[in-house]
């Protein structure tokens, strides 16, 4: 059974989850730059949303994914916050600099969150990383619940060569997450991967605030939402 995951900004995209019954919301800010840490308030609105699983961005910056030991504790702390404000899991990846995942860091994440009874997703910190696959088994081994990918690709429809493969090495193991640029178009050929999970926004940008360059607020669309939901129905009850 495949499973629908919202990635969204903002309360209002909530809503529009938890109304057309999808199975999760991945919480961030800043979308432009991938996702960073949401705010306290907004972890906190959203995890009140009882029919639906609210799974928090845990990224101290933008950037790479090498962090110093200052920002492993900033991570800690925010790992403990969603917890405490209700989030059913956490989203976050750490590499070191030969592009393969920290493993001892990650063991110490992985051992928190079950601590604080949240499921834990490596995110797409995994299409940077050398080897893909070497990975898979890492993170299955330290007891990682899901990896998001592209397939190492900008486009998931794209990765779609490396997706299947981490598909079959998984073996049902660990929850294979698309993500990046799925849409109606492609959706049917991404679910067709044999993928346990599809990972989007619904987002409509609604323009600049004047000239001051304080960015774009995107409302929540939810003519993208449904287009994806009418092909992607039938995978969820298999």
């Amino acid at each position: 059974m495949v499973k629908i995951e919202l990635c969204i900004e903002t309360f209002a995209e909530a809503q529009l989850a938890s109304e057309y019954k999808l199975d999760r919301v991945e919480l961030c800010s800043a979308l432009e730059v991938g996702g960073l840490t949401p705010g306290y308030g907004s972890i906190k609105q959203v995890s009140a949303i009882q029919d639906i699983e609210t799974h928090v961005m845990i990224r101290p910056r933008p950037g790479d994914f090498v962090y110093s030991d200052q920002e492993i504790e900033i991570m800690i702390q925010d790992i403990q916050t969603a917890a405490d404000l209700g989030a059913s899991g956490v989203v976050l990846g750490v590499l070191n600099k030969a592009n393969a995942p920290d493993l001892e860091t990650l063991a110490q994440f992985v051992k928190q969150a079950n601590d604080l009874d949240l499921e834990i997703t490596f995110h797409r910190a995994f299409d940077l990383i050398d080897s893909p696959l070497d990975a898979l088994r890492d993170l299955t081994k330290l007891g990682f619940d899901r990896i998001l990918t592209s397939g190492q690709q900008p486009k998931a429809v794209e990765g779609l060569g490396l997706i299947q493969q981490l598909v079959q090495q998984a073996d049902g193991s660990i929850e294979i997450m698309a993500g990046s640029g799925i849409n109606a178009d492609n959706v049917t050929e991404i679910l067709e991967s044999g993928v346990n999970a599809i990972h989007f926004t619904s987002q409509l940008p609604t323009g600049n605030v004047g000239t001051w360059k304080f960015g774009t607020y995107h409302a929540p669309d939810p003519l993208k939402l449904t287009s994806i939901l009418e092909k992607a129905e039938k995978y969820r009850t298999k």
